[in-house]
């Protein structure tokens, strides 16, 4: 006689679920067997869009539990990972993924007469990078995310290039990749891997709101081997793929999803 097996429930943890990257990988994620926990900020006028979503991944079968909060708030941070704890608890499971998709920042320029401010800076590098940090340490700390958790940062090609009025958000995803491969080495004992994505030029909700966007779009096309931009769904895939067992030993790096688009210069 044959036993079926309990499949142990796995959530993905997606900051930033709403839309770009993070509403494609929380999909993508879904139809690949996993409950979704989606943290966004929306207002009202966008909240259908977030029903839509919700929906989408609820027709695979799948759970989605989506909080609309301030993801870089530490009380907010608390009362997502408690409800999710809470529901551990009571169905079993575990945090198998989180993904760090927040793009929330200034894009004032350093010199000018409307120049970012040290608030504005500290915002941004705190909602952008250091959060990482901070949700990493509240699933370790609470026993959410165990062996063969996957952790994955998105980071883009403004880490180490100069792009116009980026320079904040700049500074922040290059202390994104230097908290990854922290943190890659300090959870290596906990068999967590850690990883930051690049995705190639993508237009996103974010994206269209670099001044000059639509020049950076151009360029990434006529750069790009494919001569297309890069589009939320690579990089979903990319997650999906790096999240299967067998995977294990790649961690602590910045891994281009570009199409070839970093390496043409």
């Amino acid at each position: 006689m044959r036993h079926a097996q309990t499949v142990t429930p796995r959530w993905a943890l997606i900051l930033g679920a709403s839309s770009g990257f993070g509403e494609a990988t929380a999909k993508h994620l879904a139809r690949a067997g996993y409950h979704i926990a989606g943290v966004h900020l929306d207002r009202s006028s966008t909240m259908p869009h977030v029903e839509d979503v919700i929906a989408e991944i609820e027709a695979t079968g799948h759970r989605a539990m989506f909080f609309n909060v301030n993801a870089a708030h530490e009380g907010n941070r608390l009362e997502v990972l408690e409800s999710l704890a809470a529901d551990i608890e009571e169905n079993g499971g575990t945090v198998a993924v989180l993904m760090h998709s927040l793009a929330f920042g200034t894009l004032k320029p350093f010199i000018s007469s409307n120049a970012l401010s040290k608030r504005n800076m500290d915002m941004t590098l705190d909602v952008m990078a250091h959060s990482l940090v901070y949700w990493a340490q509240g699933l370790i700390e609470m026993g959410l995310m165990g062996k063969g958790g996957r952790i994955f940062s998105m980071t883009s090609s403004g880490s180490n290039r100069v792009i116009h009025s980026y320079g904040a958000v700049s500074a922040a995803k290059c202390a994104l990749e230097s908290h990854t491969r922290q943190l890659a080495v300090e959870l290596a004992s906990h068999e967590i891997t850690v990883n930051a994505l690049r995705g190639g030029v993508t237009r996103t909700p974010a994206a269209e709101k670099i001044p000059e966007s639509d020049q950076l779009f151009v360029e990434a096309v006529r750069r790009n081997p494919h001569k297309r931009l890069t589009t939320p769904d690579d990089v979903a895939r990319a997650v999906v793929a790096l999240s299967k067992p067998g995977t294990d030993w790649i961690t602590g790096n910045v891994i281009n999803v570009d199409g070839g688009e970093d390496v043409m210069g």
